[in-house]
């Protein structure tokens, strides 16, 4: 779960459906932080805990569906995960073989709520006293090298590439955004749903203010005020 968020405790998760399961689905769930190396002991990551992502995979459980989770190995919330499989990633080249190892498997639906990085390392320069600019390489780059400029690399929207992987899964996606106001984190709901064809974006972060946004369509969103409404909505929507 991103910072900020409220605990979850117990909610609707353990309350099975009228009637019981409609119908059992193979899910996939990523959660959790990618990170990128600087050196061998150094990482470019963020806060992500995989909080989120974990008690989604609970609550799919609990509702009787098939649930695989790739977690990131930074991913600090370890509490109980109800899933049939654990794969647990690292880079974000890590966790895009990992979808590809998925291709053509039985999947129908994928929430995709981990944070990837958008940045990776590319060149790192020492500056010298003087100003000129040096490539370095080095297992461990000394603090006594000076200083130090590094250029970051756009990494790969992997969520650009789930369609093809899964052309018939339902295909969520998250979109938490730190800056803006609501309108501008719904608009940009709406952009990845047609730059990524995915069928919902889930919108949530200090720029959209208190609880989530369950995007599915241009000027089309369900406002839900916490997980468990946000975690009911979602298994609807993958039944629909």
């Amino acid at each position: 779960m991103m910072p900020g968020s409220a605990p979850v405790g117990k909610m609707l998760w353990h309350e099975r459906p009228p009637g019981g399961i409609l119908k059992k689905m193979n899910c996939l769930v990523t959660a959790g932080p990618t990170y990128e190396n600087l050196d061998s002991v150094r990482r470019l990551t963020n806060f992500s805990t995989g909080r989120l992502g974990s008690e989604l995979v609970n609550f799919l459980a609990d509702h009787g569906h098939s649930v695989t989770l790739l977690i990131g190995q930074q991913a600090t919330w370890r509490s109980e995960r109800q899933a049939g499989r654990v794969e647990m990633f690292t880079t974000t080249a890590d966790l895009q073989a990992r979808l590809e190892r998925w291709r053509g498997e039985p999947v129908d639906a994928v929430f995709h709520a981990a944070a990837v990085s958008d940045f990776t390392f590319g060149k790192i320069w020492l500056r010298s006293a003087a100003g000129e600019l040096s490539e370095i390489k080095s297992g461990k780059i000394s603090t006594r090298a000076g200083t130090l400029l590094a250029e970051l690399v756009p990494t790969p929207k992997l969520i650009a590439g789930l369609r093809s992987l899964f052309p018939r899964a339902k295909l969520v996606g998250w979109k938490y955004e730190v800056d803006g106001d609501r309108a501008s984190v719904l608009r940009a709901a709406e952009n990845q749903l047609c730059e990524s064809r995915t069928d919902a974006c889930v919108a949530n972060g200090p720029a959209f203010g208190p609880g989530f946004g369950l995007v599915n369509g241009p000027g089309q969103c369900l406002q839900l005020s916490d997980v468990g409404e946000l975690f009911t909505a979602l298994e609807k929507f993958i039944r629909g």
